[in-house]
């Protein structure tokens, strides 16, 4: 055995307990739900196969394994089958950084689904079938499919499953395995928190959240921002109610979020035995381009109370914070300067929010989270608790390990909750000591109108933190760069709030390389606004800008200064009523149209592209899909 699961039936000591279906190349590594899910039972005493993207086309690829003695486990992976597969404006990918050699299309759409129907068709009612992972999570109730412009059922329906457990699984997957080692019928496990399953209506547990049915929800946008409303609302490990959604004949239940892991359960996972890394069987096709991002990573940190509106954390890992212990974050620390490809660097320590360490408040403890609220947006809570000292000390004792030259962080860093800590020691150590070149940063767009739709603070925080980012910086003598995400089409961004952020780029000198449309992924509360028109919280209408024609023109906005742009972009802004930003005046975002300057030769014509502020902000802005919905 080379340390890893059984990926072959040689391999096998007997019948496995669990077999994995997983939509990943196999990487044993603790940023992968799969291997945290895989060890764990492992630990426990189960026997675990992992059957990594098996081929859909092979009945033989699926039954290698045999029977599992408990169950199948199936998991899409890390990251959502169509959103691996799908561009924004739903084109095909051709790459796949979770499959090896970076080779797209080795899952199928919808790979949880797909998945099971496969094994149903194989073996039958006679198995349980359990899913897991961030598509089945997001997909848990009635929910919105972008790619077909329709609305779903729930996916226990569609896929037929038994069980499914949404956020993260390591309490609920192992109550079940102990549940079913025992021989309770899958049919019967009706209690464990963190799962969701099918029953007859008479059988619904009293004193439920009840959500509008996948009826109503699909024929009434209405009902399904308020179902989105009810489903927020009660994820919250503390008052979290059951909640149910009338399919047809049968009723979804979804049972109170599952408990956090204490600190002492989160550093016991970093004990277990990953390799931490991808199977050796992927070498000759190059490996897994996935590693690369968390081969020298270290999470410290779980759950996100900043809850941006287009994010999937909150519904999946929740707001409350877990973090592990400094001694757990050092020992990983000291670990990964032994292994041989080390060359001295950590590449981030961080995790949803590198710099949350601590619960937003000390209330949501014991009282849970506040309903309909944000802890940051549009103003902070006044009962926020702002201290750094935790994640400034761990950041100084990596700083003194031996081999370690520099630990950079490159997650996110939620910069108004920096700004708002009296003491900057924190802010003068991250620019002097963790940042490698450029700091990314997330402000998402300028237009406030837009910004409280995301649930993302005003911009007037992100120009207060980029004054003093750059205040510090030069300070100490250092030539380092803010790189801003940006975001286009979100709803609320009318044309006008698409040419403010225009404006605002020029005025700020920041010309990204690369925007990102707005992806409305199933279960988040933008992607509510984009299907519904409507503000789950407030049920006020919100403008969706929903045309590829549109999208275009808001996405080509933001970049301005590309010639390729420009066509598009005067026409948009004659459009607009706003002929005063073409030209060669010192505001204005495009010329004037050659033509029309042959026709007229008297004018000025003086390319726009030569008027970008300082040169040394002339940023370049790449975004990163899979890494920021996660």
């Amino acid at each position: 055995m080379n340390g890893f699961l059984p990926v072959t039936p040689d391999e096998l000591n007997g019948q496995p307990d669990f077999i994995y279906i997983n939509g990943d190349a196999y990487i044993d590594h603790p940023s992968f739900g799969a291997a945290i899910i895989t060890r764990i039972l492992e630990h426990a005493g189960y026997s675990v196969a992992m059957n990594a993207q098996p081929d859909m086309h092979s009945d033989a690829d699926f039954t290698k394994f045999g029977t599992p003695r408990l169950a199948f486990l199936v998991s899409a992976g890390n990251i959502d089958s169509m959103v691996a597969h799908y561009t924004a404006a739903k084109k095909r990918r051709s790459d796949d950084a979770y499959s090896p050699g970076n080779k797209g299309w080795l899952r199928p759409d919808r790979a949880v689904t797909a998945y099971c129907q496969k094994l149903r068709s194989i073996y039958g009612n006679d198995i349980p079938i359990l899913i897991g992972g961030l598509e089945a999570s997001l997909r848990r109730f009635a929910h919105y499919d972008y790619w077909e412009n329709a609305v779903h059922p729930s996916v226990l329906v569609s896929s037929g499953a038994d069980l499914l457990m949404f956020g993260m699984g390591e309490h609920s997957m192992l109550e079940i395995a102990g549940l079913l080692n025992d021989g309770v019928p899958v049919s019967e496990i009706r209690d464990v928190r963190g799962t969701c399953y099918l029953c007859p209506p008479a059988e619904t547990p009293f004193g439920s959240a009840e959500c509008p049915s996948f009826e109503q929800v699909r024929e009434s946008k209405e009902a399904y921002a308020r179902a989105c409303r009810i489903q927020y609302d009660q994820q919250d490990e503390v008052y979290g109610k059951r909640v149910i959604q009338r399919h047809g004949s049968r009723m979804l239940v979804q049972n109170p979020p599952a408990t956090s892991l204490s600190q002492q359960e989160f550093d016991d996972l970093y004990k277990l035995p990953f390799m931490r890394t991808y199977h050796p069987m992927y070498e000759p096709m190059g490996g897994v381009p996935a590693i690369k991002e968390v081969r020298f990573s270290i999470t410290h940190n779980r759950g996100c109370f900043g809850f941006c509106n287009f994010c999937s954390i909150a519904l999946h890992q929740g707001r409350r914070m877990t973090m592990r212990s400094e001694e757990s974050v050092i020992e990983e620390a000291k670990y990964l300067t032994t292994l041989p490809d080390f060359k001295g660097y950590l590449h981030d320590v961080g995790g949803p929010t590198a710099n949350f360490r601590h619960p937003s408040c000390q209330k949501q403890l014991t009282k849970g989270l506040c309903k309909g609220r944000k802890c940051l947006a549009p103003e902070p809570c006044k009962n926020l608790t702002v201290d750094h000292k935790d994640y400034l000390h761990l950041l100084r004792r990596l700083r003194e390990i031996p081999k370690v030259k520099r630990v950079f962080i490159r997650s996110g860093i939620r910069y108004d909750y920096l700004l708002l800590d009296k003491d900057d020691e924190f802010f003068r150590e991250l620019v002097r000591y963790h940042v490698s070149g450029q700091l990314k940063v997330a402000p998402e767009h300028c237009s406030n109108n837009v910004l409280d739709k995301m649930g993302k603070p005003h911009i007037e925080a992100y120009k207060a933190f980029q004054k003093r980012f750059y205040d510090i910086t030069k300070g100490m003598g250092k030539e380092q760069y803010l790189v801003p995400y940006l975001m286009s089409s979100h709803p609320g961004s009318t044309m006008q709030d698409a040419i403010t952020l225009a404006c605002f780029l020029k005025e700020e000198g920041i010309r990204p390389e690369q925007v990102q449309d707005f992806y409305p992924t199933p279960g988040t509360i933008s992607t509510c606004m984009f299907w519904t028109g409507l503000d789950p919280y407030t049920m006020q209408p919100v403008y969706v800008p929903r045309s590829p024609k549109e999208k275009a023109e808001q996405r080509a906005m933001l970049q301005y200064f590309k010639p390729e742009n420009h066509a598009v972009i005067r026409a948009a802004l004659i459009k607009a009523g706003r002929r005063d930003l073409i030209g060669s005046g010192k505001h204005c975002l495009v010329p004037a149209d050659p033509r029309e300057a042959q026709q007229n030769p008297h004018s000025k014509n003086k390319d726009a592209r030569n008027h970008h502020g300082n040169p040394r902000n002339q940023h370049k802005v790449k975004q990163n899909t899979h890494k920021r919905r996660k």
